[in-house]
């Protein structure tokens, strides 16, 4: 199963085949499981997000623990106010 091509399985025979249709989604091959003939889900490679950061920093800072901290009563109701 190379060559980018597409496998179409119905569920039973998936899931007897599921180590053949992993190895398939991830050389690239369209895999379908099919529920009673008709197409229902892809099978794709799972790709893990990039570390995401924030905005305002370039990345290579230290962001102090207490910044995810709860806002204080006060402030938090100047947020809400809005």
């Amino acid at each position: 199963m190379t060559d980018n091509m597409t496998v179409t399985m119905n569920m039973q025979a998936a899931k007897t085949n599921l180590s053949r249709l992993v190895q398939a989604a991830l050389a690239g091959d369209d895999v379908i499981i099919a529920h009673r003939g008709v197409p229902a889900v892809k099978l794709v490679p799972y790709e893990c997000p990039s570390k995401r950061t924030l905005g305002f920093v370039s990345g290579d800072e230290d962001i102090p623990d207490s910044f995810f901290d709860d806002l204080p009563d006060e402030e938090l109701l100047l947020w809400e106010a809005h």
